[in-house]
């Protein structure tokens, strides 16, 4: 019988680097950080950190933070 997974969802932010390529990151988890030449191999690669985050929380018993994040939009 194979384990039930939780899958849990969180904000990144992707910016473009200047040189060319993605720095990618998730506000909620401190430290959470990628990159990726392309926007998909960004996301794919902060997917794999969140996951990798995550793990190791649990592992260290540290607890998962709320994901409370606001979007405004400026004048």
């Amino acid at each position: 019988m194979r384990a039930k997974s939780t899958v849990e969802s969180f904000e990144v932010v992707l910016e473009p680097e200047e040189d060319g390529g993605y720095h990618v990151y998730a506000p909620s988890l401190k430290g959470c950080h990628s990159y990726g030449s392309t926007r998909e191999e960004a996301l794919k690669n902060i997917a794999e950190a969140i996951e990798l985050w995550l793990e190791s929380a649990r592992d260290l018993g540290i607890p998962i933070p709320d994901r409370h994040t606001v979007a405004i939009k400026v004048k």
